[in-house]
């Protein structure tokens, strides 16, 4: 998990110096602003907008044509033109409205008594006194009030002034996006500028006022006005934890349209000053980034893993690298590459990736090429990756691909018959001392090195009418092996090859019939199958193990023959397996509601092949689940459900039940409800016998009976206020696994995310609990729209802990 925040909270300094305040702001209905009433759409979080009315005035035959209308005008002695009562000026998209204006001899600038009110397009200024010019852009207004339509901003200054390039400069001015009726959080300048043909605005001594108390200071603050992307300082972080302080200043690079970046000086007060940047770009079909963070000489500090040492990086650079790109070269050839790198296995437990950090277990390597024709499958690459384990042994270091090619095809023939084609070469490698491993024949096969070619071509033929099918399969493994094992002192072999005949036949019916429930009609299906696969045993005791695991049985399983991933181990199989499923559909829409399936395979022949390799059985004293697995003669009994029991509603159910022991291998189910507007509901249990998944290492596999309860809900009260919450619940070990309560406020100007979490981590082993330990944080963000947001982002947390829950946008 990444670095634990226990506080997150927005940084403030307190404003120096003394400043003139703006004028007090305007009621909402001289601001344009209209309540919505009972017409507000759904969704939104404003209790009103901001509506420009009609011109009063029509525009001029030309663009530089000024179009006058008032009660009353006369000419003044000096040739000036004075207009009185209800004036009204217009020249192009601006239009003036005052009591008394006039308008020199020479007819280029307009000079109104206030209240006056100025109209552009998207915009409204309403003041005192102001002048005009009526041949350009510009224009001055003394005690001004200000709106931007449709970026929702709004302010006050004691003078505007709009400059002929088109900029508005304020000057003792401020600016916030919360309704006229609010007075959340302001930004006061004594020197505003907003651009907004470039979409920015910025500011000179700018403080930060909520409810009008400073609560921050910039010297100069750039600020966006609309959703294009602006170079600038970000909202800072900090943290304080036990481990003392975090903090955090961002500044982002609007370098081009196609490209940016992102520098972020991080200060820890237990570690140092780490420095992390990321670079993103966008060029024709390729696209990429590249993120990382150094650190020199670290201090030192406190590991979150009780496990782990204090003080372990003291006095070194810790740093981690990610680099990935991906593109084409026409529609059918892409490639792929990803480099990844850190300078220890407890970097991200440290420092995390991000304040919002997911857990980092490793940091894949590739370069991957793939060619995808109508007949042909190519595949080229290197791949690796870095495991972020402190400390890591040798024996725990993964492979590297170097390289991978692959080369499959497909032949299909109107009459049912098919040719397949799949082959794989690679040579696979690792950075290890073969001595150093354990002495014993385990670690011997995992002290090879060396290339691997697999071969396997098939032949089958598919009959396929509406009323059922038939596919008998011929399938011929054949694998080779040239090893190298390095300064290890051994006598296997390292030429090694093996042929494995795979054939299997698959066959089903598919009855249907039309019937009526609770006053509708569907269809149902009634679908029995028969499946047989044969593969002979073969011994493989000297063969490595470079990317081969034990499936776990599950009703996927009845309808294969293979019983491991990877290419390393064929576990021989002679198996019938039957089934029976039943699908009703809805006979309008042909939707499917309901599905229901139950198989159970006959074991012909006892599986002696297991990831040792050899031809013996396991020995029933020292690892009986495993004995019994490869001798028993059935199967469990699989059963699985799915119903979409309503729009909203669903449910699924899944039984592996061992009718000879009269045991529960396996179980889990699942409720969950799906709200169009943003309600979610899960509830989850979830039983598995000890030793019943046999993948992976000794330690990620359960060293006891694991029942789990698991319920999570999202419930959205508005469009403005979300509640979240998550409990499980390891009803084996009596512990709660995970808690997790949040909640989301989503306003007219300003947003709010608050999420507790407290969590058991296992410490990557599964087998034993004696090493988890507790973490917990308090995650924190808050956004002032339109200005930015501070703290710790909380919206992948509530995505991936509430499935169906996508948090409001902010």
């Amino acid at each position: 998990m990444g670095k634990r925040l226990l506080w997150t909270a927005l940084v403030g300094l307190a404003a120096s110096g003394a400043h003139a305040a703006p004028p007090q702001t305007l009621p909402a209905s001289q601001l344009d602003w209209q309540p919505w009433g009972d017409d507000a759409p759904a969704g939104a979080v404003c209790r009103g907008r901001y509506v420009m009315p009609e011109y009063r005035l029509a525009p001029g035959d030309t663009p530089r044509e000024v179009r006058s209308a008032s009660d009353q005008a006369e000419y003044g002695d000096q040739g000036a033109t004075l207009l009185r009562g209800e004036v009204l000026l217009r020249r192009g998209s601006s239009q003036l409205a005052a009591p008394r204006v006039r308008v020199n001899a020479a007819r280029d600038t307009a000079f109104a008594e206030g209240p006056l009110t100025l109209r552009d397009q998207g915009l409204l200024v309403r003041g005192g006194d102001g002048q005009l010019s009526l041949d350009s852009d510009a224009a001055q207004i003394d005690d001004a009030h200000y709106v931007l339509h449709d970026q929702r901003l709004r302010g006050d200054a004691i003078q505007l002034a709009r400059l002929e390039d088109g900029r508005y400069r304020l000057r003792e001015a401020s600016f916030t996006t919360c309704a006229p009726d609010s007075q959340l959080w302001r930004v006061v300048g004594n020197d505003v500028v907003i651009d907004r043909e470039a979409g920015y605005g910025t500011a000179k001594n700018a403080r930060l006022e909520v409810g009008r108390v400073p609560v921050f200071y910039w010297p100069w603050l750039r600020f966006p006005i609309d959703d294009r992307r602006q170079s600038g300082f970000l909202w800072p972080i900090l943290g304080v934890s036990g481990d003392g302080l975090d903090y955090a200043q961002p500044y982002y690079f609007n370098l081009a349209p196609n490209y940016d970046a992102t520098l972020t000086p991080r200060w820890l007060s237990n570690h140092g000053l780490l420095l992390g940047g990321e670079f993103r770009y966008l060029f024709g079909e390729d696209q990429g980034q590249i993120e990382g963070a150094y650190l020199s000489s670290d201090r030192g500090g406190e590991s979150a893993n009780p496990n782990d040492d204090d003080d372990a990086f003291e006095g070194e650079d810790r740093w981690y690298l990610d680099f990935r790109q991906q593109g084409r070269f026409d529609p059918r050839l892409r490639y792929n590459l990803r480099y990844g790198a850190a300078s220890d296995g407890r970097y991200f437990d440290d420092f995390g990736r991000t304040f919002a950090e997911s857990e980092t277990d490793y940091l894949a390597r590739f370069a991957e090429l793939d060619y995808s024709g109508q007949t042909w499958q190519l595949e080229a690459k290197a791949q690796g990756y870095q495991k972020l384990d402190y400390p890591l042994a040798d024996r725990d270091k993964p492979f590297y691909r170097l390289p991978s090619l692959t080369a499959n095809a497909r032949w299909s023939q109107d009459s049912g018959f098919y040719q397949q084609w799949r082959s794989n070469a690679t040579y696979f490698w690792r950075d290890i001392d073969e001595a150093s491993l354990p002495d014993t024949e385990r670690y011997d096969r995992e002290s090879a090195t060396g290339a691997r070619v697999n071969l396997a071509p098939a032949l089958g033929w598919r009959y396929d009418p509406s009323w059922g099918y038939l596919e008998p399969r011929f399938e011929l493994l054949y694998t080779q092996y040239q090893l190298d094992y390095g300064n290890r002192d051994t006598d296997r072999d390292e030429s090694l090859s093996r042929t494995v005949p795979v054939s299997s036949v698959d066959s089903g019916l598919v009855f249907e019939r039309d019937l009526a429930l609770f006053d509708e009609t569907w269809r149902q299906t009634l679908e029995p199958r028969l499946y047989y696969a044969y593969a002979p045993a073969r011994d493989q005791s000297e063969f490595p193990d470079f990317d081969t695991s034990e499936r776990a049985f599950s009703y996927a399983q009845l309808w294969t023959p293979y019983r491991f991933s990877g290419s390393d181990r064929v576990g021989d199989v002679n198996k019938l397996s039957y089934g029976l499923s039943t699908r009703f559909f809805e006979d309008d829409s042909g939707r499917q509601r309901l599905s229901l399936a139950v198989g159970q395979s006959a074991y012909l022949d006892d599986r002696v092949i297991g990831m040792e390799g050899d031809l013996a059985l396991p020995d029933r004293q020292d690892n009986y689940q495993a004995w019994y697995d490869a001798t028993r003669d059935r199967s469990p009994i699989a059963t699985q459900l799915d119903w979409q029991i309503t729009d909203r509603w669903s449910t699924r159910y899944e039984w592996l039940y061992d009718e000879q022991r009269e045991v529960t291998e396996r179980s889990a189910a699942y409720l969950r409800y799906r709200h169009p507007e943003g309600y979610a509901l899960n509830l989850g249990y979830r039983w598995e016998l000890e030793g019943f998944d046999p993948s992976g290492d000794a330690e990620d596999r359960l060293g006891y009976d694991r029942e789990e309860f698991d319920a999570s809900f999202a419930y959205r009260v508005g469009a403005k206020f979300d509640l979240i919450g998550r409990y499980t619940y390891d009803n084996t070990n009596s512990r709660t696994l995970d808690t997790l309560a949040g909640v989301q406020w989503n306003d007219c100007c300003f947003g709010v995310q608050v999420a507790w979490r407290e969590w058991i981590e296992d410490n990557d082993t599964a087998n034993t609990v004696e090493d988890d330990y507790t973490d917990r944080g308090l995650f924190l963000r808050f956004v002032l729209k339109g200005l930015g947001g501070v703290g710790q982002g909380t919206d992948e947390i509530f995505a991936e802990s509430i499935p169906g829950y996508q948090p409001t946008p902010f």
